[in-house]
């Protein structure tokens, strides 16, 4: 979203003016001093930031900003503002430095090394977002990064030979499929790259010139948009020269020799033969010191704004992560890890090296409270009175209240609604309270009953009030902002700090990812099918010269001797075979032999017969008297528009099969299946919103009390503005509870009902049964399930399921239920990182630690009883600080309830478990969990506990 409306109000600000012009003013040659800037609360702070970045983006000089923030939270929620207000942002995370032999992800490097080649490579306007930690960190100074980065444009000359070298020097694996970050793959003249970016890229050479680039689904390895330019920066912060990786071999074979102690040898030796075998290690962070003379930061590559939001916080935590990073330099060099010259090594450099970077740059201190500053001058100060305003979670007196206060106090006043349902019902509120209410899309503003253009709604010449202006979207909190006579509202349901990622920020769609095939499908010794000539052997690709003309073409061997080269244009008459070719039982078609039309023939003999079984199932279902719901409305549209994330592609095809089943007179009977975290629950709550729209009653089954719960919570929340009831059944409600509850279900009172196994009890009954939901169908025996369906005959039933069962997969598959499949990744959904090690409580405590030290939480799940307290002291113990509690199944209704809501409020920093938290879940904040003796879980249980992570 723009908000050029609400920045346009600040610039007339006479505060902001001043500001602006002492922005960029030395007080010497070359020296500056940090202006300080006061009063900004949240919400006051987002405008004020993002006005800045705007104006110096059209500056000549200084078109970069960078805003440190006191944690990595609020530096990636401010960058994703800035990205839904179209301004280019980046967000640059602290990375934790490896400094043992253990395989570790190295996402958050990319992440980092992604910003970098940006700053370096581009001269675009960017805003960077980060800590004081990551922004003091050390890494790959500047001249190294441009050394070992490639910039490639269309029909530019580049020697293969060459680009896999440099590829290789740049930390990239070479691999045969490329999946992943780090990776690039060479077939014949065709490279697949992977770097730090959304998608991969595919460079197709004729001879040594490019003849195209294009982006590729790493998923489906099929193009989809081509492009003019890559830049392609290493994978790694430590690159080994091939001086820097021999010298550091023999420095660290020399202490291996002198070393007594057994494990310190064999540790010493270890990173020696690693250093030997491989160009990439994953110690590199040890020797950085070793590798680079003067290791660089993120200040190194920046010559822009610097903006510090609470200089008290972000200096404080640096202090605190520079103590943790100084102990274990001190335990590696105790133990003789690492010598004296390693352990100079400045891998964090302290807060006065950014206070020296601000009196070199335009820079401003953005504090909420008036400090002193001892330690370096300040320039010119700046007060901006500002407050927060909560969110009015769509209670209109109290908007109106303090709309009236604020125009008779002659603010100018604007009000950001959820949705265009949300904006219109409060046009005619407003109308009916005596405001003048206009529409604003940030850049002119409209009358709500005609359409037309009113122009500056904002102007100073006005006579009278303000008129109130309305906008279709969201910001990080209400706020007032006193010199700038200016009150900003946020009447939605949720405010978007509170919600986890902006609606606005788009994920890119693949739109053209099944255009184009590539061969990358397909592998030597593959069977593959031609439409003419049937099942061959796939060779590979052979280059050949016909007539002077050089083309590849695809080589596939048939029964005999009998060969076909296939242009590789034509890949559309091939396709890969998916029967079961592992046993040997594959038989070659012969070339222009009557075998593959016998076998088409048959083929279609069986897939009609089979077609005529479904007719009949199909046929049969139809007739079946079901109920006919309602059609989505208006208040059906306003319930998907206040969905709070962007659907994925997958998600708004099953919402649609979901709402045809529903619609038609015959039963549903439908699979949803789709990953954990991929949106199976608003896939369902649509499909219950739509039963109650419609006057029936939904009964929700889940196979835990946890997940009822949570469940329950999820409902509640976003059925809340909507005339439904919901309401839940398990042991943590008490008997009477239960009871009301049970009375006012059979009463019709309540629309949605959310239980465990409880729910098929002789005991509960349904006025208007229409719909039934059963979550993790896996979980739940046959006999359970359709004991269900027994309580209203006719009624619809979906089932949702990570991993369902294979009577049910086989089911679906067979076209007896119908299946949704969700298997697009949500945009802001990161993949999960898993690694199976043997136990070692002190790289347990540090993956604790770390996770921690970001501002997480951590699952720890064990699933044993009789001792899981003294796990838990244990943890204590290692890690005093943090706040451990435990839970499982045998725990009492309100202890259990207690100890989930403060884990989701995050009071508590690690929760030692059993497998209650297995199924659905939802603690986004907890992105590291630990599963003690994995190996006692099934593939099944293992899947479905990992997702529980990173949601």
């Amino acid at each position: 979203m723009n908000h050029e409306l609400l920045s346009d109000i600040l610039r007339s600000c006479r505060e902001y003016k001043l500001f602006s012009g002492a922005l960029g003013k030395p007080y010497g040659k070359g020296v500056f001093r940090p202006s300080l800037v006061e009063g900004l609360s949240e919400g006051a702070f987002e405008l004020f930031v993002l006005t800045v970045a705007k104006d110096i983006a059209k500056s000549s000089l200084y078109r970069r900003m960078l805003v440190i923030c006191p944690d990595e939270k609020e530096a990636s929620r401010l960058s994703e503002f800035f990205s839904g207000s179209n301004v280019p942002s980046a967000f640059y995370p602290a990375k934790d430095f490896n400094f043992n032999n253990i395989t570790a992800s190295h996402d958050i490097e990319h992440e980092r090394l992604s910003v970098l080649c940006s700053l370096l490579l581009t001269d675009s306007p960017l805003v960077v977002c980060t800590t004081a930690e990551a922004a003091l960190q050390a890494t790959i100074p500047e001249d190294a990064l441009d050394e070992h980065s490639l910039v490639l444009t269309a029909s530019s000359e580049i020697d293969l030979e060459d680009l896999t070298g440099r590829l290789t020097e740049a930390g990239y694996a070479r691999v045969d499929l490329v999946d992943g970050i780090g990776q690039f793959a060479v077939r014949g003249g065709v490279v697949d790259v992977f770097p730090p970016a959304d998608y991969p890229v595919r460079i197709e050479l004729f001879g040594d010139e490019i003849d195209r680039m294009a982006e590729f689904d790493f998923m489906t390895q099929r193009m989809t948009e081509n492009t003019e330019a890559v830049a392609i920066p290493p994978v790694k912060e430590v690159i080994f020269s091939a001086e820097s990786k021999d010298a550091l071999i023999k420095h660290i074979k020399r202490r291996a020799s002198a070393a007594k102690d057994p494990a310190l040898k064999e540790t010493l030796s270890a990173e020696a033969s690693a250093l030997e075998n491989s160009s990439s290690v994953d110690f590199a962070d040890k020797y950085i010191g070793s590798v680079y003379k003067e290791p660089a930061t993120l200040l190194s590559y920046f010559d822009g704004v610097i903006c510090v939001r609470d200089s008290t916080g972000c200096s404080e935590r640096l202090k605190a992560c520079s103590a943790l990073l100084e102990e274990t330099v001190k335990d590696m060099l105790k133990a003789g890890e690492i010598d004296g010259k390693s352990a100079a090594t400045e891998w964090l450099s302290p807060w006065e090296t950014m206070t020296d970077k601000m009196k070199s740059v335009p820079s401003f201190f953005a504090d909420i409270f008036s400090r002193s500053y001892p330690d370096m001058a300040i320039g010119e100060i700046f007060d901006f009175a500002s407050q927060s305003k909560t969110s009015y979670s769509s209670n209109v007196s109290n908007l109106l209240e303090d709309l009236s206060a604020y125009r008779d106090a002659k603010y100018m006043n604007v009000v950001f609604c959820r949705g265009e349902a949300e904006e219109k019902n409060l046009v005619k509120v407003l109308y009916d309270a005596g405001f003048s209410p206009v529409f604003a899309d940030c850049e002119k503003a409209v009358d709500p009953i005609d359409g037309a253009d009113i122009g500056g709604i904002f102007s100073s010449k006005q006579n009278g009030p303000s008129p109130t202006a309305l906008i279709n979207g969201s910001f990080p909190s209400g706020f007032e902002l006193t010199r700038a006579k200016l009150a900003v509202f946020d009447f939605s349901a949720e405010s978007l700090a509170q919600r986890r990622a902006a609606r606005s920020v788009k994920r890119k769609r693949n739109k053209n990812a099944k255009a184009i095939m590539s061969y990358h499908d397909l592998l030597p010794g593959d069977f593959i099918v031609h439409d003419i000539y049937g099942i061959g052997l796939y060779e590979g690709i052979e280059n050949l010269t016909i007539d002077g003309v050089s083309r590849d073409y695809v080589h596939i061997r048939y029964a005999g001797k009998d060969k076909l080269f296939l242009p590789v244009d034509q890949l559309d008459m091939v396709s890969k075979y998916v029967g079961n070719s592992s046993d040997g039982g594959v038989k070659l078609s012969k070339m222009g032999g009557a075998d593959w039309n016998r076998s088409k023939a048959r083929a279609k003999s069986a897939a009609k017969d089979m077609a005529k079984e479904l007719i009949e199932l199909y046929a049969r279902r139809r007739r079946t008297s079901g109920i006919r719901f309602d059609r989505d409305d208006a208040m059906s549209r306003e319930f998907a528009d206040s969905f709070e994330y962007e659907e994925t592609d997958s998600q708004i095809a099953a919402i649609a099969d979901v709402s045809r089943d529903m619609e038609r007179g015959y039963p549903m009977d439908r699979i949803i299946c789709g990953d954990v975290g991929y949106g199976k629950t608003e896939v369902a709550m649509r499909a219950a919103f739509k039963a109650a729209a419609t006057g029936y009653q939904v009964a929700v089954l889940v196979p835990t009390t946890i997940l009822a719960y949570q469940h329950y919570q999820t409902f509640s929340a976003r059925f809340r503005g909507f005339p439904v009831t919901v309401d839940m059944i398990s042991r943590f409600r008490t008997p009477s509870q239960r009871a009301l509850s049970l009375r006012k279900l059979k009463r019709g009172e309540t629309d949605i009902i959310i239980g465990t196994h409880r729910l098929i009890s002789n005991d509960v009954e349904f006025s208007k049964l229409g719909l039934i939901i059963i979550d993790e169908e896996q979980r739940f025996g046959v006999s359970q399930k359709e004991k269900l369906k027994e309580f209203a005959v006719g009624a619809d039933v979906l089932t949702l399921s990570a991993t369902p069962i294979p009577r049910t997969l086989n089911m679906a598959m067979g076209g007896i239920l119908d299946m949704s499949l969700l298997d697009d990744v949500p945009g802001l959904r990161s993949p999960v990182q898993t690694y199976v090690m043997e136990h070692d409580d002190e790289i347990l405590f540090e993956a604790m630690r770390r996770e921690l030290k970001r501002g997480g939480q951590v699952f720890y799940l064990h699933n044993r009883i009789e001792n899981i307290h003294a796990v838990a002291a244990k943890i204590q113990s290692a890690i005093p600080d943090a706040r451990v509690a435990v839970g499982h199944g045998r725990q009492d209704r309100s202890e259990i309830e207690e100890i989930w809501s403060s884990l989701v409020r995050g009071d508590i920093d690690i929760l030692v478990s059993t497998t209650i938290i297995e199924t659905g879940v939802d603690v986004p904040n907890a992105n590291t969990l630990i599963i003690d003796n994995a190996d006692r879980y099934g593939l099944s249980q293992l899947h479905q506990i990992r997702g529980r992570a990173g949601r």
